[in-house]
């Protein structure tokens, strides 16, 4: 779920109230800012998100990982992972048969995500199982520290790519799809799943005003930091295409078959495109 991005227009003073903005209006994504900011509340992370999800977000891998069927031996990818839930979920949903590999250009999102697996088992067995070939079909489940606009992979390699709550965070958003689809294998798929903004007009007037007005206030209460990263959050996702736009960027990064699909009354939104054989 943390973002992976490149320098942009450079960043104006950090304020724990104002989310800075770029040249043109839009939530600065530069890299140095945005690692700082997930960095502050990486030991927090887990327990926010469950906290201002209600567990919903819980839900949300459950259905991705059911809804994304794995088939075959072919290693499975989760980039910007965060601390590692959806690609635990991927490995627990194989019952620690098959490779899943996380990725996230975050140091302290990474070091929280591999002391998660180190304390994991499936099926009685230890769930880290570092190789000198991350992705492999040897089962295992590691952690990489990478930017998702440069994944340290060769291409055709994973028969799933996903990202949760992650791509928005990403500068650009067609060349992190780009990516993703580049080192995914040919008739495999590319999982995004993001926040969004509700369709329905008067639960999404009340979903806006809770986002923008109380959300941040509880998020710096209960994990402060100098980077308003819950400032962030609403601005962020209200800027993000949803629906059909992103579906169209999916397919500008040479992805088919792409479709959505909502989830919790569209607080949050399943994408899924294939790539197709050559």
């Amino acid at each position: 779920m943390s973002p992976e991005s490149t320098p942009t227009e450079e960043a104006t003073p950090a304020d724990p109230n104002t989310v800075p903005v770029d040249a043109d209006g839009n939530v600065d994504k530069t890299s140095e800012r945005v690692q700082k900011m997930f960095g502050e509340i990486s030991g927090r992370y887990d327990f926010m998100n469950h906290a201002l999800s209600g567990g919903t977000d819980i839900y949300w891998r459950w259905r991705t990982v059911r809804r994304v069927r794995a088939e075959g031996d072919a290693p499975i990818l989760d980039v910007c992972t965060g601390t590692g839930d959806l690609a635990f979920a991927w490995y627990k949903k194989s019952r620690g048969k098959r490779s899943v590999v996380g990725t996230d250009f975050t140091a302290e999102m990474i070091e929280l995500a591999r002391e998660k697996a180190a304390s994991l088992k499936v099926n009685g067995e230890p769930a880290l199982k570092l190789n000198d070939e991350p992705g492999s079909t040897d089962p295992s489940i590691c952690f990489l520290e990478a930017d998702t606009l440069q994944l340290p992979f060769e291409a055709d390699r994973f028969q799933i790519v996903s990202v949760a709550f992650g791509l928005r965070n990403v500068s650009d958003t067609v060349g992190g799809l780009r990516e993703m689809t580049r080192v995914c294998k040919p008739g495999g798929r590319v999982a995004v799943l993001e926040f969004s903004m509700p369709r329905n007009r008067l639960f999404g007037s009340v979903y806006r005003w809770y986002f923008k007005n109380i959300l941040p206030r509880i998020g710096q209460l209960l994990a402060p930091n100098r980077e308003a990263a819950y400032n962030y959050l609403p601005e962020s996702v209200s800027q993000f295409p949803q629906d059909d736009a992103l579906c169209a960027m999916m397919q500008a990064a040479g992805l088919t078959e792409t479709t959505w699909t909502s989830l919790t009354f569209g607080i949050a939104t399943l994408y899924i495109g294939r790539k197709p054989v050559v």
